[in-house]
């Protein structure tokens, strides 16, 4: 049994889910959810929504997945039991240490590890089930022969639809750094959507050169349940309640009977960007980046024909007022339109801007479609069954659900009722979604009034309907006892280098252009203190069987993603959690069992401070990473980028952002800060990452000093050392 997830960014979509076929929905809180800027749900309507949904036999999951601070654990600790006895199927974290201590607390709880967590292979997906993960939703990056191995060691959720992080899953900095909005706590302003110069692409004019094509796994959905996947998601959280109902509809049908109707049209019309990608499970594709159009372009409809000044499209379809497109010229978005009248064959478009002969027309409101999609209705099917004897309170079963009246019936003396007038009574619905058919009807000619048999009905579809939507969750009241930590001070310095020229640190982190084995094994050498290995947030099984051996010649491991846990286990060497696991709060230390931890580079030096201990690090100067890429930013076209190591990304206000390629068997990208880190020095150990440096030395002998540091960079930054992150 597969479950098809739909997104709900207020009630009118989840509805609008619900009826459309929907399994399960997914909402947001007001607060906690990573996508801050939909209306979301507080618990008054959550309650509410649970109820609705679990009439029709459909879950609810509220995601809680964004980035807790230290001050608002016991806060979120709290909300999230709130959802959960407000009825949530299961709640969606992406801090897997809150998970751990919420499941030891509360081992009611039903808790989902969200996509924001990078669970990419099956190391993570076991450290979640260890921790009492009951799903895990994959990042949107895992291949599809770790989507299989993953499946048997626990339940997956895998996005099939929507849009795409041009991020890896959980590690996007971009709009946090750049623009002061984390994504990390549900803020994010795309800065991923704006128009960017790529050093060594073909054209250097600005395109979207970040920006995705929206996913449509489609007729390779098979592929996904034989790999055993469970629960499909479709993303639009911020879309309209017509685009879900229209995803909804398409793969109910693909994963039905009756795939060859499934409207794809349909889905085209309520939103396209860059007309789809199979996703990164499949292999990055030519449709994969959407550098030309960002936004919705709909579906192709004509072209355009000048004619005595009107600019007519020719078209079989019909289209009327109301309706709205988009006007594409050799690719590129120029214009939009709306329909303006019939001409025979075809129609009349409306537009501010100069439309030429030729240019493509796209329907992007299809006022029709959209009022045919949310006026879809789902009915629950009761059967019922009815005995009106003398002597006894009337009976009625729905479904298995017996209903009497409180007083015997009468024999009747004349107008005795009979099964007709039951039936009759009991087809009346009133507001309830049910679709009635009739088991025996059974009366042996009682008297009833007509006002009594009413209010007998209404009193029977009441409580039915109060049976089937009750919240069945345990009702928790757990008084959370907050982990203590041994607050302290860090003296050492661990470096992220490109080499072992690291002098001056405690501790280097070794961060190879390429994992290749015997190439990195000539390398180690040269350095007195502790060496860990850099390791990526994203890594698929293959590549790790591939490094494992380098293991042997490192103290321990510093890695950006949860599978390092569980592979450090496995090769008993010392774990260094770097910043990408996003250690805010005491919980997370407390349950992080690393030997070395990384803070969020989002906190502030002073909130860094409250967790600071003997064993934990912040980031304080060198090279900010914003985003992990686990695709091919040149199209895959090697001739484009020559096998570089470095180029540079310009944003339209003239900013520079360093992207480093780096090879793991495939080639990844990482995009780094347009400025330097000079943080404040707080009581945490410094991370300093000299990534990008061409002298480490230089910048450690000084990496203490924050006038040196401003002085030594000229284009610096402080981050979130001094400023609380949005």
């Amino acid at each position: 049994m597969c479950e098809i997830l739909a997104p709900a960014g207020d009630k009118i979509s989840a509805v609008a889910a619900i009826n459309a076929g929907a399994d399960a929905v997914y909402i947001g809180l007001k607060q906690y959810s990573a996508r801050s800027s939909a209306e979301n749900f507080d618990f008054d309507s959550l309650r509410e929504i649970c109820a609705y949904a679990h009439a029709f036999g459909v879950k609810v999951y509220a995601a809680m997945n964004t980035l807790v601070k230290d001050g608002e654990v016991e806060d979120f600790l709290n909300s999230v039991i709130k959802a959960h006895n407000c009825g949530a199927d299961a709640i969606i974290l992406s801090d897997v240490f809150l998970g751990k201590f919420l499941k030891d607390n509360c081992p009611q709880l039903n808790l989902h590890l969200s996509t924001q967590a990078g669970v990419c292979n099956v190391y993570a997906a076991r450290l979640a089930k260890e921790y009492g993960f009951s799903r895990v939703i994959l990042a949107r990056e895992t291949d599809l022969n770790d989507i299989r191995v993953i499946a048997r060691e626990i339940e997956t959720e895998v996005f099939v639809q929507g849009a795409l992080c041009t991020c890896f899953s959980g590690q996007c900095y971009l709009s946090s750094f750049a623009g002061g909005n984390s994504g990390n706590r549900g803020k994010c302003k795309q800065p991923c959507r704006k128009k960017y110069v790529l050093e060594g692409a073909t054209e250097d004019e600005p395109l979207y050169r970040l920006s995705l094509s929206d996913l449509s796994v489609g007729e390779n959905i098979d592929k996904l349940i034989e790999a055993g996947v469970f629960s499909f998601k479709i993303e639009g959280r911020m879309r309209r309640p017509e685009y879900v109902a229209a995803a909804v509809g398409y793969y109910k049908k693909l994963m039905g009977k009756s795939a060859q109707n499934a409207d794809f049209s349909a889905l085209k019309r309520t939103y396209n960007r860059g007309n789809y990608t199979k996703g990164l499970a499949f292999g990055q594709d030519k449709s994969f980046l959407s550098p030309l159009v960002q936004g919705h372009i709909g579906e192709f409809v004509g072209t355009v024909k000048v004619e005595n000044g009107k600019y007519v499209c020719y078209c079989p379809q019909k289209f009327v007022k109301g309706d709205g497109f988009k006007i594409l010229r050799e690719g590129k978005e120029i214009a939009g339109a709306v329909y303006f009248g019939d001409v025979r064959g075809g129609f009349v478009l409306s537009s501010r801007e100069r439309l030429k002969n030729g240019d493509k027309v796209f329907i992007t409101t299809d006022v029709a479609l959209n009022q045919k999609l949310l006026s879809q209705k789902r009915q629950i099917a009761v059967k019922i069954s009815a005995d009106f004897f003398a002597g006894e309170p009337a009976r009625i079963n729905i479904n298995g659900c017996e209903f009497f009246t409180e007083k015997h019936l009468q024999k009747a003396e004349n107008k005795p009722i009979t099964p007709e007038i039951i039936k009759n009574c009991f087809k009346k619905v009133d507001l309830y979604p049910f679709a009635v058919e009739f088991g025996s009807i059974n009366t042996d000619g009682v008297f009833i009034t007509v006002s009594e048999l009413n209010a007998f009905r209404r009193k029977v579809f009441e409580e039915y309907y109060k049976i089937i939507s009750a919240n069945r969750n345990p009702q928790l009241s757990p008084k959370f006892k907050i982990p203590h930590i041994s607050n302290g001070t860090n003296e050492k310095i661990a470096a992220i280098c490109t080499g072992f020229n690291a002098a001056g640190s405690d501790i280097c982190i070794f961060k190879p252009a390429n994992y290749d084995v015997f190439e990195l094994k000539s390398k180690l050498k040269g350095f007195a203190g502790e060496k860990f290995l850099f390791l990526p947030p994203f890594m698929t099984g293959t590549e790790i069987e591939k490094i494992k051996p380098l293991a042997e010649c490192f103290d321990g491991i510093y890695c950006d993603g949860l599978y390092g846990f569980k592979l450090c286990e496995e090769l008993k060497k010392p774990l260094f959690a770097g910043t990408g696991l996003n250690i805010s709060n005491r919980i997370d230390l407390a349950c992080c069992s690393a030997n070395y931890v990384a803070l969020s580079k989002e906190l502030t030096v002073k909130e860094a401070d409250g967790l600071s201990t003997a064993n934990s690090f912040y980031l304080s100067a060198g090279a900010i990473k914003v985003m992990d890429l686990i695709y091919c930013p040149f199209e895959k076209k090697c001739v484009r980028c020559q096998k570089r190591n470095e180029y540079v990304l310009t944003d339209e206000e003239g900013r520079r952002f360093a992207l480093r390629r780096y090879v793991t068997g495939a080639c990844r990208f990482e995009l780094f800060n347009c400025a330097n880190l000079a943080a404040d020095k707080g009581k945490a150990g410094l991370l300093v990452d000299c990534t990008l440096e061409n002298n480490p030395e230089k910048l450690l002998k000084i990496c203490k000093d924050g006038e040196k540091l401003k002085k030594y960079y000229g284009n610096y930054t402080r981050g979130h050392s001094a400023n609380p992150v949005k």
